[in-house]
């Protein structure tokens, strides 16, 4: 058998109706591309006949796998699924409601052959309702490129193509797969941005309302924290317990000045609680610290989790024995500067 070079992950739930034209717009695309390609569909424990028709289709075509869950896990469990299972060298996600066109996939292929290793989708025509859909997501875009220092003009589009090595360097949970360019820019990736097609939803119903910009919210302070401190606690907690704790201490030697020199009573000054509040706090804060650093070590230590991603390693062959190895991210365009940032 080929190699394959193109895997499509589309995680679906509920998606019957959009099942049949999918298929036929996503087999005319990739057929284009005369590259041996794979389409992975994880169905996220639809309630309908969605099963029941991926079935009918991988039966006629061995380049499709189905991947059933045995329940609604998510969306991010649904990607998590389908990166552990795709072997392309370049991983294409999109959704399966056919707002996402995949004509566009070629595009966004030949933006990844330029040097880049993450190609995401702009939807510059989005074709939602503006106060349900496009505030709240224009608001979520831009928390995330000012937290996390990647600016993409649409961090929700699922149609998104990645470098192999990208996706299966990453450990998805909760509902991070938003923030995928964000959670692989520590890997120090180039990304582009390109626009793309979006079209009106035409079957089913959308999963996702006005609630969604608080769970983004959360998952930002988890993905800032993953990204600045997630190998040094200690400097995020410490830093916090080290200025309350100041703070409580020099309460306290006002406080000292005040009943030792100048004689007053401090039993029932607010002052005096929170000066003890403070130093408590700070204690604690900093002792979160070290555990966090002893959790960090354990985790990293035990399971061997490395700490840096190496882009290539140069050594003679008479260097213990090892010859030059390629790199752990296949290596891009010498002119294209290495940072994180879009390209519109």
């Amino acid at each position: 058998m080929e190699q394959v070079q193109v895997s499509v992950v589309i995680p679906l739930f509920n998606e019957e109706e959009n099942i049949a034209p999918l298929y036929h717009e996503l087999t005319t695309a990739m057929e284009s591309l005369n590259q041996p390609y794979e389409v992975i569909i994880v169905d996220d424990g639809s309630a309908d006949r969605s099963f029941e028709r991926l079935r009918a289709l991988q039966a006629e075509d061995d380049r499709l796998i189905v991947i059933r869950f045995r329940r609604n896990f998510g969306q991010t469990a649904a990607f998590a699924a389908g990166f552990a299972r795709a072997q392309g060298a370049v991983v294409v996600t999109l959704d399966a409601d056919l707002q996402n066109d995949p004509a566009d996939i070629p595009g966004m292929l030949d933006k990844l052959n330029e040097g880049y290793d993450v190609v995401s989708g702009w939807r510059v025509d989005r074709q939602d309702t503006f106060l349900t859909r496009r505030l709240p997501s224009m608001m979520a875009n831009a928390m995330i490129s000012s937290a996390t220092g990647v600016h993409l003009h649409d961090y929700g589009c699922s149609l998104k193509a990645y470098r192999r090595e990208v996706v299966k360097n990453l450990q998805l949970y909760g509902e991070l797969h938003r923030f995928i360019p964000a959670l692989a820019s520590w890997m120090g990736v180039s990304v582009a941005e390109i626009p793309v097609n979006h079209r009106s939803r035409q079957h089913g119903k959308s999963k996702y309302g006005l609630s969604r910009i608080f769970r983004v919210m959360l998952d930002l302070l988890t993905v800032r924290f993953l990204l600045s401190y997630a190998t040094r606690p200690i400097q995020i907690f410490g830093l916090f317990g080290l200025l309350t704790f100041a703070g409580g201490i020099l309460l306290t030697m006002y406080l000292g000045v005040v009943r030792i020199i100048l004689q007053q009573p401090i039993s029932g000054r607010p002052l005096l609680l929170l000066a003890i509040l403070l130093t408590l706090v700070g204690v604690q804060f900093i002792t979160m610290g070290l555990l966090g650093e002893l959790v960090v070590r354990t985790y990293h230590g035990t399971q061997h989790k490395p700490i840096y991603v190496i882009r290539e390693v140069l050594a003679s062959e008479a260097d213990d024995g090892h010859k030059a190895m390629e790199s752990t991210l296949p290596a891009s365009n010498p002119d294209t500067p290495r940072e994180a940032r879009p390209a519109t």
